[in-house]
């Protein structure tokens, strides 16, 4: 998981969770704690804006059918 619109996408096919591991880690790297809480509110606020352009306002909303082939 890289972003937002991964975890999104994670969750409409069936994942309950999701892990992310290379993007906390740069955070951490760059800046430490700050780095850290940096990077995890900007995946926060990708997959907010990917659950809006969606149409869900709740996770529960996600389903497959919310993904469209590209």
């Amino acid at each position: 998981i890289r972003g937002g619109a991964d975890s999104f996408k994670a969750l409409a096919l069936g994942a309950r969770a999701v892990c992310i591991g290379r993007p906390y880690v740069y955070g951490l790297a760059l800046a430490g704690e700050t780095g850290v809480r940096e990077v995890l509110q900007n995946l926060r606020a990708d997959f907010e804006i990917t659950m809006g352009l969606a149409g869900c306002r709740h996770i529960g909303e996600i389903t497959p059918e919310t993904l469209v082939p590209a």
